[in-house]
């Protein structure tokens, strides 16, 4: 396990509170109560302590749905989970933590905090070697002496296999109609969306690409020659390290309907 990742996640979190298993010892004997019930399915509960990063409740289900290791999940912590979180996933996922908590701890209200839950999804290696995408659900259950959530119980589902989907970061609080609305929310995986690099020429040359107009047409909308569209096509493939114009306009079709 990458050392800088661990250490990225350590400084997200960093608190001065330290929480042991003893301080949620009677929240933990009740997720276990509660973990005797469920049926066998591909949804599982994960206890997260940031302050020591580890895992001191695994539901069952962890182990149905992703056949891996229950135990070293709680023992081994988080450097076990990130062991078989895809590594261009882990990658974002630290970007979207590290933003969901900058959203927290500077745009909520110290006492709304309690009333948050936090989406994201990722790809996980399953004990056979397959990646499958999970959609996960976090609610936090204890915060530190400045109110940044410290311990969370998390709800995961396995949503499908495989396939590469874009990573979206949300956070909504419960309002008083007891129904949750969205305070943020973010398509990590949008090149486009988020390259500094293409500039609003080169954006209007992508929107005309999806509608299957040729470089000559192209020209024509942007009273440009089809030469300098070319030379765009060629400039917003590069900077967005896509091979093709199909892969361009998948992507942009992926991202935008997710």
């Amino acid at each position: 396990m990458d050392k800088k990742t661990l250490e990225l996640f350590d400084s997200i979190f960093k608190t001065n509170k330290k929480y042991n298993n003893s301080n949620i010892k009677a929240q933990i004997d009740l997720l276990k109560e509660f973990d005797e019930f469920f049926p066998l399915n591909e949804s599982f509960s994960i206890m997260t302590n940031t302050t020591t990063q580890n895992h001191p409740f695994v539901s069952k289900n962890f182990e149905y749905s992703l056949g891996l290791d229950r135990q070293k999940m709680e023992t081994e912590g988080i450097p076990y989970w990130f062991s078989h979180i895809h590594p261009e996933d882990l990658k974002v996922w630290m970007k979207v933590l590290d933003e969901l908590m900058e959203f927290t701890m500077s745009k909520v209200e110290k006492e709304d905090r309690d009333k948050l839950t936090y989406t994201w999804n990722y790809r996980v290696k399953n004990s056979k070697g397959e990646y499958l995408n999970l959609l996960e659900h976090q609610t936090p259950t204890y915060f530190d002496e400045f109110g940044k959530p410290v311990i969370a119980i998390s709800h995961a589902t396995v949503v499908g296999k495989e396939e590469n989907r874009p990573i979206i970061g949300m956070v909504k609080k419960l309002n008083l109609n007891k129904q949750y609305e969205t305070l943020f929310e973010k398509n990590y995986s949008d090149k486009i969306a988020h390259s500094e690099n293409i500039s609003t020429r080169e954006k209007e040359v992508i929107r005309l690409l999806m509608l299957n107009y040729t470089s000559k047409q192209i020209g024509e909308k942007l009273f440009i020659s089809p030469h300098t569209v070319d030379g765009h096509r060629r400039n917003i493939l590069k900077k967005l390290k896509f091979s093709t114009t199909s892969e361009l306009i998948q992507h942009v079709l992926f991202n935008k309907n997710y």
